[in-house]
């Protein structure tokens, strides 16, 4: 069995059923303007799960459950967030969504791994387990923040509170 009773409810609820299939060619050829070439895994991902928007909310196996949308497109604008944390992990993240009402982006890797996306990076595991975890409230894993020095004078950039980016550090969890 793929998913849990409860989540395949879920997702049947939303408009997924197995085999389903849709276009990926509006959502490639946008990223791709922007400099976000779609890979296997993505294409896959999308097929199958594009354009489904979960409205859960509640409490959760391990978090609280979130609303989340799977459309590329919401996180138009964002490309160099996904290519500076492509780097640091030395994987291709690809966007997949948002989670929470643009709180998070969520993202897909070239295995096919899922993540969550914002000024700190999350591992969800592989698709089918990343939209379980997801449908059911389950804590992604941390595997990448962004954090800023301490207790270091850090100047800050003209016209900006936020301290410079030489005071920006990453700092990884085990590994990826």
């Amino acid at each position: 069995m793929r998913f849990s009773a409860e989540a395949e409810g879920v997702l049947r609820d939303v408009g997924w059923c197995p085999g389903r299939r849709v276009d990926v060619s509006l959502w490639r050829t946008r990223l791709a303007a922007a400099g976000l070439r779609m890979h296997e895994a993505a294409e896959e991902f999308l097929s199958e799960f594009g354009g489904l928007v979960f409205g859960i909310s509640g409490p959760g196996i391990s978090c609280a459950c979130e609303p989340f949308e799977l459309d590329p497109l919401l996180a138009e604008g964002e490309e160099d967030r996904f290519a500076d944390w492509s780097e640091v992990l030395g994987k291709s993240l690809y966007p997949i969504g948002e989670g929470d009402q643009g709180r998070y982006f969520l993202a897909i890797d070239e295995i096919g791994a899922i993540y969550l996306v914002a000024d700190w990076v999350a591992a969800f595991g592989p698709a089918d387990g990343a939209v379980e975890g997801l449908t059911l409230g389950v804590a992604p894993t941390v595997v990448a923040e962004e954090c800023w020095r301490e207790n270091e004078a850090v100047p800050e950039r003209p016209g900006s509170s936020a301290p410079s980016v030489a005071g920006r550090v990453t700092r990884l969890h085990g590994s990826t």
